[in-house]
């Protein structure tokens, strides 16, 4: 994801020198998708002025990953996820917020949906740019705008109410009809929160991978601790030693048999984020994946899954460092 250190160039000093005019009394205002800056580049447009988007290091880089990884897993059905997508603001403004969701079908007119929930990251002090963006999202209709400042490791969210920036606290979730369940902020902020975060926004769209491995996981616990029971009931040879040993193998079973099912449950969510995506998986990655009974491992491989342009990206080593 690029981003976003936004400079205002004058005429003359590396812009265009394009400049806009106010509109007729009475124009209609442009559609979202009538694009002012040219798409593709990291040029956007605010109030007539020109800003340049320019890229990101971590940890502003880092916190625009995890933004995309958790919100990306909660979006619910019928809305479609955005990353950098531009939006005709009004007839001055075309940008891109950092992260938005919208409605997935077209309106009658065959074009995309405004968002309905727009994100920002920012890692300046000075909220100027954010606040003024905010505005012209919330006057075009967008419903809930958030920011999220990287250096104070905060989330705000615009208020109507008071025409300002709202913090919002750390244990709060985000409750919406564009999300599959609430959204914790420590998700946005913690990446050792974003794992159980989206996970249980998979489990709760119910892909069928993941309740296909747990409901396999649940029956091997099952089986073997049966298993293991009899086997130590009927060693001891005593109702005390039988009843005993059902009860530990069981126990040793069931938590077999879950461990096994968070594996399978972890490598079958890899694949399936990867083609949910349009990646094509390889039989050699397929098999690679298959293979892994790491969980530490595996969650890495799901975090890739996200972001990564190849399936070859998600398993793959360490960069060594030249």
């Amino acid at each position: 994801m690029r981003r976003h250190e936004h400079v205002l160039l004058a005429p003359g000093a590396g812009a265009s020198g394009r400049t806009l005019q106010a509109p007729p009394a009475g124009r209609a205002r442009p559609r979202v998708d009538d694009r002012l800056a040219p798409p593709e580049t990291r040029v956007e447009y605010l109030d007539g002025a020109e800003l340049f988007a320019a890229p990101a290091d971590a940890p502003h880089a880092t916190q625009h990953f995890d933004l995309t990884y958790v919100l990306g897993a909660h979006v619910a059905a019928g809305y479609r996820g955005a990353v950098d997508m531009l939006t005709r603001a009004d007839y001055g403004s075309d940008y891109a917020p950092d992260a938005s969701v919208f409605a997935q079908k077209p309106d009658r007119g065959g074009h995309r949906r405004l968002e309905e929930l727009a994100f920002e990251v920012s890692d300046k002090q000075a909220l100027a740019v954010p606040t003024s963006k905010a505005r012209r999202l919330i006057d075009r209709g967008v419903r809930r705008v958030f920011c999220i400042l990287v250096k104070q490791r905060r989330v705000l969210e615009w208020s109507r109410e008071t025409d300002g920036w709202q913090p919002l606290p750390k244990d709060a979730v985000i409750e919406d009809r564009c999300l599959v369940r609430p959204l914790p902020i420590q998700a946005l902020l913690d990446a050792t929160s974003s794992d159980d975060a989206v996970a249980r926004a998979l489990l709760q769209k119910g892909v069928p991978a993941l309740e296909a491995a747990l409901a396999e996981g649940e029956a091997r616990g099952e089986a073997r601790g049966a298993a293991l029971g009899a086997a130590l009931g009927e060693a001891r040879g005593a109702a005390l030693g039988e009843a005993r040993g059902e009860a530990r193998g069981a126990a040793l079973g069931e938590a077999r048999g879950a461990r096994i099912g968070e594996i399978r449950m972890a490598q079958e969510a890899i694949t399936t984020v990867l083609r949910a995506r349009g990646v094509v998986v390889p039989a050699r990655v397929a098999r690679t994946i298959a293979g892994c009974d790491d969980p530490t491992k595996l969650r890495r491989w799901l975090k890739r899954a996200a972001t990564a342009a190849t399936a070859a990206e998600v398993v793959a080593g360490p960069r060594r460092k030249r």
